[in-house]
């Protein structure tokens, strides 16, 4: 009899994992159809693929879920779930579908991407954003370094009360301020 209850013991303890997926799945790494919605994006899973937030729409109802991508992160990246304080330091959004390198467009993005508490302190989401700018011909840490040049010219403008001029093409406001005089027949572009 009791050889007959410690089978049954055994065979629910070996079972267990099967019956809890999710907390097996939390114990081996993450898995990231197990993820819910608000910690998919920006996450990767055990294996080393980047976790995607699809959605679909179920009648009248937007359905979110996590999946594994097909996008390989570098091998010293697994099982990563992205913090609170990159996805705010970096300006992104927790509930981002898919991956695209659209929000690379736009300047308050990369003003916040290209920020020092993001570039050096979110390696997963720097690394992402460089595969992504590489994917379009363009060097995340060239990109950064003209933002950070753009903001010193900014800071240098604000401060001097001068404003930073292209020595190519000076605009007309620095013309009226020396009292300079040009005429464009005497130029040949008349």
């Amino acid at each position: 009899m009791a050889s007959s209850s410690l089978i049954v013991s055994l065979s629910l303890l070996v079972s267990l994992p099967l019956l809890l997926p999710s907390i097996y799945a939390n114990e081996t790494g993450v898995i990231c159809e197990e993820l819910p919605p608000d910690l998919c994006a920006f996450s990767i899973s055990s294996s080393g693929r980047r976790c995607v937030l699809e959605s679909s729409i179920d009648g009248e109802a937007t359905r979110y879920q996590c999946r594994t991508s097909e996008v390989v992160v570098a091998n010293y990246m697994s099982d990563w779930i992205e913090t609170d304080e990159c996805v705010s330091s970096c300006g992104l959004d927790r509930n981002t579908v898919g991956i695209s390198s659209d929000a690379l467009l736009e300047k308050n993005f990369r003003e916040q991407l290209c920020s020092i508490s993001c570039y050096q302190g979110c390696p997963n989401i720097i690394d992402l954003y460089s595969n992504l700018a590489s994917g379009e011909g363009v060097s995340l840490k060239e990109m950064c370094k003209t933002v950070h040049s753009s903001r010193e010219r900014m800071l240098f403008e604000s401060e001097s009360g001068y404003e930073a001029y292209s020595p190519a093409s000076p605009p007309s406001s620095y013309f009226k301020k020396y009292n300079i005089t040009v005429s464009l027949s005497h130029m040949g572009l008349e």
